[in-house]
C-alpha cells in the first residue's frame, strides 16, 4: 500500500491548492451556493441560516405570483420580512401601475423591518416592500434608491419584461411555489 500512498499524496494536495484557489475572490451571490461547502457548520455564520434546509425550506423562498393571466416566479431573500411575507400567503394583492416602472399593492399584514437599511435601492425585477405604504412592490422599471423600500428578493426569468407590458393596474395572487 505504500506506493500508492505516495502516488495519491502530490494528487491530494494538488486538488486542495485548486480547490482552494477557486473559493479565493468574491464570487456574485447566485455563484456562491453552487461552490458552497456541502458541510453547513463550515459556512461563514451568515449563511448558516440556511444551510441544511430541505428541498421543503428551499420551496419556501419561492412565490409563484399569477398577474394578468400570467405566472411569474420570485426567489426571496432570507430576511424577516421575506418570512413574514411567507406567513401571510396566499394573498390576493389588487395593484396599482406607477408611471411603468412598478406595480404596488397592500398587504393585509405589515412586514417586519429587522435587519433592513433605511434606505433601499431596487433594481429592475427586484420585488420589495414599502414599508409606509405596506405594499408589495414588483419592479418592472428603473427606480431610484428611495427611504422605505425593502428589497425582498429577485423575480426570475423574464418576469420584469412581462410585467412591464402589463399596461395599468393589476389583481395578483401570491402564493408558495408549488413542488
Amino acid at each position: 500500500m505504500r506506493p500508492h500512498r505516495r502516488l495519491l499524496a502530490p494528487l491530494v494536495l494538488a486538488a486542495g491548492a485548486t480547490l482552494g484557489a477557486c473559493g479565493s475572490g468574491s464570487a456574485p451571490s447566485s455563484d456562491r451556493a453552487a461552490s458552497a461547502p456541502a458541510d453547513p457548520t463550515s459556512r461563514p455564520a451568515a449563511e448558516q441560516s440556511s444551510a441544511g434546509r430541505s428541498t421543503e425550506g428551499d420551496l419556501v423562498r419561492r412565490i409563484e405570483i399569477e398577474v394578468g393571466g400570467e405566472t411569474v416566479v420570485a426567489r426571496l431573500d432570507d430576511s424577516a420580512a421575506s418570512r413574514d411575507l411567507v406567513a401571510q400567503l396566499p394573498v390576493t394583492v389588487a395593484m396599482t401601475d406607477h408611471q411603468g416602472v412598478e406595480k404596488t399593492g397592500r398587504l393585509p399584514s405589515a412586514l417586519s423591518l429587522d435587519g433592513q437599511p433605511d434606505v433601499g435601492d431596487p433594481a429592475v425585477g427586484d420585488l420589495g416592500y414599502y414599508a409606509p405604504g405596506q405594499d408589495l412592490v414588483l419592479y418592472h422599471g428603473e427606480q431610484s434608491a428611495y427611504p422605505g423600500i425593502v428589497v425582498l428578493g429577485r423575480l426570475e426569468g423574464d418576469a420584469a419584461a412581462r410585467l412591464a407590458a402589463m399596461p395599468g393596474d393589476v389583481e395578483a395572487v401570491v402564493t408558495r411555489a408549488r413542488p
